[in-house]
């Protein structure tokens, strides 16, 4: 993309006149001159959009997006073409979006399945607004998140979902053993805003900053071939959307803390401990007419409840019902939710080199899903996964088969009798039932999938287990 220009003896950057793909010349004030930690904007900062086009921040824009390796939007341009189309014209878009000219594009609606059932509605932006929303994030940021709340966990520096279900956990520690779970319905597409832009406004004065977020709000949605208005909402798939969302619900939190309750928010899933039912409910009503009259967003009357916290989940995440030291356990929903991932995985595997896809395909959507729920506390999930990994392995060596003299050699080969191996290999079972029964469990132990260097979600937590001692 761009190159940084080289630094003048003013302190100021100068772009290198060689290249191309340079910001015009000139003197500028660039991001780290002009800090801007811990307050409102003020009369020095009402060049902010000035800041969001600076070299320097737009390369570190430029390594955030790349680094996400996201789809193309609606132009189709992927990374490489983007940046042989932002060398070629990055000069004219920087005068543009100065000049308050640059149109943002309409954002591309994408579905995705959720674990629970339905669909996930995102919003993805073309590669080059993409770029521009990540720059903007990174000079807005400082101004918001020092006066976010504590409580408040996702899409924040050094915070994480890990430490919010910590959190969560040692509040019914101090006995808060009931939970207002509050669901928001479609919280990114029911955004207002002109509420958001007056949140916004009580720390940013660039004027033409609030224009520019403004026209990345209503850029529109293309699904298929039309043009949708967007009038609401802030659409997931954008770099400035998590931003946006911490800054309407801070209002939530701030409230939430002066009435001085216990909670846990990440994104929009908010969780309020409580002592008894009755607390509760007053609990629920009361911040249900706060999020639905001040901040103008639905609650999700049938996913919102008062219930006790080893009954709901949250964030992938559940716990035991102990008084004094409830434990962090993986619910049956999140076990359930990997196993329909590992179906379609191993289903896509029949045909494929054991060794191969278990290494290339297998092992790395186990370590994912591990390092994230390995927070649990209740580690019996993990030799159930395992047990259940190898049998539909096998399932895949008996189909690959196929023959009866196939089978029939493949369980000699394995170290079974002549006898035991030919009766087995023409049993009429099917590959499910096959796959599970003691001829093949003794032809494939678990240390022969060891050999092939499957990964085991027991001997990790076990290895994890004696580091931490």
């Amino acid at each position: 993309m761009v190159r940084a220009g080289r630094k003048t003896e003013s302190g100021s950057y100068r772009a290198q006149e060689e290249n191309p793909g340079r910001n015009p010349g000139g003197h500028s004030c660039g991001v780290k001159s002009c800090p801007c930690v811990g307050r409102n904007s003020d009369p020095q900062d009402q060049q902010l959009l000035q800041q969001v086009v600076e070299t320097e921040n737009m390369h570190k824009a430029w390594a955030k997006v790349k680094s996400n390796k996201g789809a193309a939007g609606v132009d189709g341009r992927d990374i490489e073409e983007t940046l042989v189309y932002l060398r070629k014209n990055w000069p004219t878009i920087r005068k543009k979006i100065l000049e308050g000219t640059y149109q943002p594009q309409p954002v591309l609606r994408v579905t995705i399945p959720k674990p629970g059932g339905g669909v996930r509605q995102l919003g993805i932006p073309t590669l080059l607004d993409r770029l521009i929303q990540q720059a903007i994030a990174q000079v807005l940021a400082p101004f918001f998140e020092p006066h976010f709340s504590e409580s408040s966990y996702g899409f924040r520096p050094g915070r994480n979902a890990h430490e919010a279900v910590k959190k969560a956990r040692d509040y019914q520690k101090e006995g808060k053993r009931w939970v207002v779970d509050m669901d928001l319905k479609q919280f990114f597409d029911e955004v207002d805003h002109d509420i958001l832009m007056s949140r916004i406004g009580r720390k940013v004065k660039d004027k033409n900053l609030k224009r520019f977020i403004n026209a990345i709000l209503k850029a529109g949605i293309q699904e298929r071939e039309n043009i949708l208005s967007s009038d609401r909402g802030t659409p997931q798939g954008g770099p400035l959307s998590p931003l946006l969302s911490n800054i309407i619900l801070d209002d939530l939190d701030k409230e939430l803390e002066k009435r001085g309750h216990s909670f846990v928010r990440y994104a929009d899933d908010c969780n309020i401990y409580v002592r008894s039912s009755k607390a509760g409910e007053r609990v629920m009503q009361s911040l249900t007419k706060f999020v639905e009259e001040k901040l103008k967003l639905k609650v999700n009357r049938e996913k919102s409840a008062v219930d006790r916290p080893w009954k709901r989940i949250f964030l992938g995440f559940s716990f035991t019902a102990e008084k004094k030291n409830p434990r962090i356990r993986i619910p049956a929903k999140s076990i359930k939710g990997v196993k329909g991932n590992l179906k379609t995985l191993f289903r896509r595997g029949r045909g494929r080199n054991l060794k191969r896809f278990i290494q290339e395909d297998l092992n790395p959507v186990l370590r994912g899903w591990l390092n994230y729920f390995k927070l649990g506390e209740v580690k019996s999930y993990a030799d159930e996964i395992d047990m259940w990994i190898r049998h539909h392995l096998r399932c895949n060596i008996w189909r690959q088969w196929k023959r009866t003299y196939t089978r029939y050699k493949g369980l000699r080969g394995r170290g079974l009798g002549k006898q035991r191996s030919w009766c087995s290999s023409q049993n009429g079972r099917g590959p499910w039932w096959n796959s599970g029964a003691t001829h093949m469990n003794e032809a494939f132990k678990k240390s022969y999938f060891d050999g092939l260097g499957l990964y085991s979600l027991v001997n990790e937590l076990e290895r994890v287990r004696k580091v931490s001692i």
